[in-house]
């Protein structure tokens, strides 16, 4: 089920409790589904389309552009793959075909890699007729066999094998749940010492003595950090008082969302929600704000998204902490934040780069001890909302 636009959860204690009470009074005796560990074969997969979600294992033999056509060279897109139990095989009977969803064709799409063929892949989705065959369609996880999933793909050796296993095969209020359950327990940094962070994480890679601007994209030296015209302090992605959480160790000192930015132009953001539209920002370049709203150059319209998604799904209300949810408006002071429409378009129109890769390694393994799932599997924004 995908998670509603606004609406509060109940105490996630709760909620499982409940589920759980639920399955047991009325589920019947099944099989338990495949796992990661326990990926189906593709004559398994043939056999059982049922709608299930499930993990297929298959060796990439080809690109399905009609029902009883596969093609092995000259890729004419990144849309589909076909997978089989042997990399020899040509009969299309033999086969399932695969839906690859937006986020993972350019890592998992034929045109792109063609060096995908004959390698064995673990693809997650729901056992469902494509192009009036055999199918797995809607994909949440693709990645080499054995590679446990990983960023944008799969292939990222940067993610620990095994770190999203939890969330495998869910999707809605579940993955929401699953991943809150991996991010959370986090280490936590006091607002002195995002200072000192911020110029590791946001350094500029062209000049070690510099910081890049978020919204700005200007370098500024690193020292010259304060609340002076001209200097750069640290913008909450997530404002403060959406959510009243101030600059004590949690939400108000998380670097997943934290950004180093020019002190007027982040005056100028305040604590307006993200949208498209309004009027140019002085020294900002293609940044545009209304009186509710603000939209931030094209380049890191992803990043930001997906540092909300985080925020959004860390913080659910049981440490203390208001329950920070995303929905499909402006609030002003509130736990909310909007627009989530926008956010997940400019998500898909602003990919993962190298850089918001790199920046996401740097906080697990130096200071917060936990990663941005939707840095890792940007499909997961889709997923729940």
């Amino acid at each position: 089920m995908t998670r509603m636009l606004g609406m509060r959860r109940p105490p996630l204690a709760v909620l499982a409790l409940t589920l759980f009470t639920s399955f047991l009074l009325v589920a019947p005796l099944r099989p338990a589904p495949a796992s990661a560990a326990t990926p189906l074969t593709v004559a398994q997969a043939i056999a059982t389309q049922d709608s299930s979600v499930a993990t297929v294992r298959g060796y990439v033999v080809g690109q399905p552009t009609a029902t009883s056509t596969v093609v092995t060279s000259g890729f004419p897109n990144d849309y589909a793959l076909a997978l089989a139990d042997s990399p020899g095989t040509t009969a299309t009977s033999q086969m399932v075909y695969v839906q690859v969803p937006t986020a993972f064709r350019s890592t998992f799409g034929l045109r792109t890699n063609p060096s995908l063929m004959g390698k064995q892949v673990d693809v997650t989705g729901t056992l469902s007729a494509y192009f009036s065959h055999p199918g797995l369609k809607d994909g949440t996880s693709f990645a080499l066999a054995g590679t446990s999933g990983g960023g944008g793909g799969g292939t990222d050796p940067s993610i620990p094998p095994g770190y999203y296993d939890a969330a495998t095969g869910r999707t809605g209020a579940a993955l929401a749940t699953a991943l809150h359950g991996i991010i959370d327990g986090n280490q936590t940094l006091s607002y002195t010492q995002v200072w000192e962070a911020l110029k590791v994480t946001d350094a500029d890679p062209a000049n070690a003595n510099n910081v890049i601007e978020f919204y700005s994209g200007r370098s500024i030296a690193k020292s010259s950090n304060g609340g002076s015209v001209g200097q750069w302090n640290r913008e909450h992605t997530w404002p403060q008082s959406h959510g009243d959480f101030g600059t004590t160790a949690g939400p108000g000192t998380d670097l997943h969302h934290l950004r180093p930015e020019d002190v007027t132009i982040n005056s100028t953001r305040g604590n307006k929600d993200f949208d498209n539209g309004g009027s140019a920002v002085t020294n900002c370049t293609d940044c545009f704000t209304d009186a509710d709203s603000f939209e931030p150059r094209d380049s890191v319209k992803g990043d930001l998204a997906r540092g909300l998604m985080y925020m959004a799904v860390r913080y659910e209300g049981g440490d203390g902490f208001a329950d920070l949810e995303l929905n499909n408006t402006t609030n002003g002071s509130t736990p909310y934040l909007g627009k989530i429409s926008v956010l997940l378009a400019w998500s898909a129109a602003d990919p993962v780069s190298t850089a918001e890769r790199t920046r996401n390694n740097l906080i697990y393994n130096s200071y917060q001890g936990n990663r941005n799932p939707f840095v890792d599997h940007p499909e997961y924004a889709e997923a729940i909302w």
